[in-house]
């Protein structure tokens, strides 16, 4: 990646290009929702794709020329299909987010009744915050997580669901560190006659590898991000029964976006072949066990998990037990010093602001990717505990620095490049 071609043209961005890998390469990414893709994916989001407009669908275009633009994008559906299992698949969302509007989009009217988990529960700006416009067309309540368990209060959910009667309700989140139960929630949109969205952004990998339950077949509409566990191409995914494919496609294009992004469609395939290979699920199933360790030994060190630990990729700790004087935000500036980059992150009856909460989400996916295992993982929770325990001390925090270098040099990335 030595972007020789930018730095004939504009150095200052081939500068930050290459600082960008480096910064990858030297500490530990740790945020949920990142992921580092492979070579392949990248060149295919550095192509020529970016130069075609290819507005419509395979077979339909408004412009000519989109004979390999269909080619692409036919691959990525067809992979797609086999990964999930789906009747129908739309992999021109630019985002996860643009993912959701379409379905909002397509069944729903304005002021129409949306159900989902609260933001500072575990829940996503597109499912209703009032910030995104989501919260600011639709009527829109939010459900809870319990905030003795940790876990869904699903009983809540199916009692607030009979009393505000939603049109579509939202499953499927950003800081839930628990496997969800997909069919305990259709069961409750069947009861209210309203529609099931199962927003996977997170677990899209882990569900295409069988690692997580799989909503598809169950939930009406299954929406997804391709760039975090499943680690293809940036961007979203829809997945519905063929009965609404008309409606979803009608709203991803033109109802909510222009021509699709090709070279991203050609990341999305190339990464969902990679997805397909028998070597992703033991993958998915490393990204996992490493959770668990991560969680397990951040608890050894005596802090406090979300619900006491994960099924999945992620562990979202609460600080306020532990370490009540030191926020998320506190957190997250001392680690990203010393070399390991996570976020700060809203807790079940959190406490403080948004912006400072009182919480630490971290994920697993990249460090997995660069070849980590649960000894590894385990290490890290123990340069957490050190750097958050003392996170004014420079002392500290250069030894952990020395110690991230040491893991670092020892799964490298992107050695080629």
């Amino acid at each position: 990646m030595d972007h020789e071609h930018v730095r004939e043209v504009d150095p200052a961005v081939a500068d930050a290009l290459k600082g960008e890998v480096e910064r990858q390469r030297s500490s530990l990414q740790m945020i949920a929702s990142e992921n580092h893709v492979s070579e392949a994916v990248i060149d295919a989001q550095g192509s020529a794709l970016t130069n075609k407009y290819a507005e419509g669908y395979p077979g339909s275009r408004y412009y000519g020329g989109c004979e390999y633009a269909d080619e692409v994008e036919e691959l990525a559906i067809e992979r797609a299909t086999e990964l999930f299992g789906a009747d129908h698949v739309n992999v021109q969302p630019h985002s996860g987010t643009q993912a959701n509007q379409a379905v909002y989009f397509a069944m729903l009217e304005p002021g129409d009744k949306i159900l989902s988990l609260d933001l500072t529960h575990g829940g996503h700006l597109s499912h209703g915050h009032p910030a995104n416009f989501v919260g600011q067309f639709y009527d829109v309540e939010q459900y809870e997580v319990d905030a003795e368990t940790g876990y869904i209060d699903y009983d809540g959910l199916e009692a607030q669901a009979a009393e505000f009667e939603p049109d579509i309700i939202v499953s499927g989140y950003s800081a839930y560190p628990r496997e969800i139960e997909w069919g305990r929630i259709q069961d409750v949109a069947d009861d209210v006659d309203a529609l099931h969205l199962a927003d996977i952004a997170h677990i899209t990998g882990l569900v295409a590898a069988g690692v997580h339950s799989s909503p598809v077949g169950i939930a009406d509409f299954v929406t997804g991000s391709t760039h975090k566990t499943i680690r293809s191409g940036r961007g979203g995914i829809v997945m519905c029964e063929e009965a609404y494919a008309d409606d979803i496609d009608s709203a991803v294009f033109p109802g909510g976006q222009g021509g699709p992004l090709m070279h991203n469609v050609a990341g999305k395939a190339v990464g969902f072949k990679e997805a397909l290979q028998p070597e992703f699920e033991d993958y998915a199933e490393q990204t996992v066990a490493n959770a668990k360790a991560l969680g397990d030994q951040l608890a050894e060190h005596g802090f406090s998990l979300v619900s006491e630990g994960t099924d999945n990729h992620l562990v979202l700790v609460d600080l306020r037990e532990s370490h009540p004087d030191t926020s998320g935000g506190d957190a997250e500036e001392a680690l990203e010093d010393a070399g390991i980059v996570l976020n700060g992150n809203t807790v079940p009856g959190e406490t403080r602001s948004a912006f400072d909460p009182s919480g630490i989400r971290a994920g697993t996916p990249a460090l997995t990717t660069r070849g980590f295992d649960e000894d590894d993982c385990r290490t890290v929770a123990d340069l957490i505990a050190r750097v958050i325990d003392d996170p004014d001390d420079e002392d500290v925090l250069e030894s952990v620095r020395a110690e991230v270098d040491e893991l670092c040099a020892a799964n490298p990335l992107y050695e080629d490049a």
